[in-house]
């Protein structure tokens, strides 16, 4: 699946649910601390998005999509916890741009793959809409909150990091 193909389904994903949701045109860019500003929005606003591997014991394999709001870090503690996992780590490049079928730094707070589990932070709820890059590097998109909520069915569950004191 190409970045394309992606961005396509998740425009045809939400004016099927009729979602409130922008789009927002700038440079090419996937770091979330670079783009947000491109983009307008506060860093807290964008919705980091990073497929990790997770290991049941010795055969199981299974993926995770965690989102994190865009100043947070995933926590692979909370994540190992809750899958039951005896290893967690970033899943290489190559396998998570083809679950998330876009380049790194595009991918979407969807799982339009089955072998993703969506498990969202709480801590996203907060914002009234999520900016993120849309499948692309030089399109963002802004979307209503409860509308991805509504959509993409997330498992809510904390796996951010809490801040430094």
């Amino acid at each position: 699946m190409e970045s394309q193909d992606t961005y396509s389904r998740l425009i045809e994903l939400l004016d099927q649910h009729q979602a409130r949701y922008r789009l927002i045109d700038h440079a090419p860019e996937g770091r979330t601390d670079i783009v947000s500003p491109l983009r307008g929005n506060d860093i807290k606003q964008a919705a980091k998005c990073i497929i990790l591997m997770v290991k049941q014991g010795k055969k199981t394999t299974k993926y995770v999509l965690g989102v994190v709001s865009g100043e947070a870090r995933i926590d692979m503690k909370a994540v190992g916890a809750l899958m039951n996992a005896t290893y967690v780590s970033f899943a290489s490049n190559n396998i998570a741009e083809e679950l998330a079928g876009c380049v790194s730094g595009t991918v979407l707070p969807f799982a339009f793959n089955p072998q993703l589990e969506l498990i969202a932070d709480p801590s996203l709820l907060e914002n009234q809409e999520l900016f993120f890059n849309a499948a692309r590097l030089d399109r963002s998109m802004a979307l209503n909150t409860q509308d991805y909520v509504a959509i993409a069915k997330p498992r809510i569950q904390r796996i951010a990091q809490p801040p430094a004191p």
